[in-house]
């Protein structure tokens, strides 16, 4: 999807390391950030992480991003339950 919408390859590969790359704007950071922080845990986002979102986004921007990584992380949820096979949606390109 992300390189159907002009997103590079080596940007798709470096999403592990985001924090330290120089590929992703701080604006990107946050918003990676902030999913992570929903996905990865049961926990209540921290104040100090959505007063930096809020810094970039306004609340409809906020409400729809996280709409967004819900949506994803109950489809992901979904399919491993199922064991719903990837459908190679994004394949790395090789030269």
């Amino acid at each position: 999807m992300g390189s159907g919408l002009g997103v590079s390859e080596q940007k798709i590969l470096a999403l592990d390391e985001y924090l330290e790359s120089p590929l992703f704007s701080q604006v990107e950071r946050v918003a990676l950030e902030y999913a992570d922080a929903i996905t990865l845990s049961g926990d209540d986002v921290e104040d100090e992480l959505f007063a930096r979102l809020r810094e970039h986004y306004d609340e409809e921007q906020v409400i729809e991003l996280t709409a967004l990584v819900a949506w994803e992380n109950a489809s992901s949820k979904f399919n491993r339950a199922l064991r719903v096979e990837s459908q190679g949606l994004w394949k790395r390109v090789t030269p």
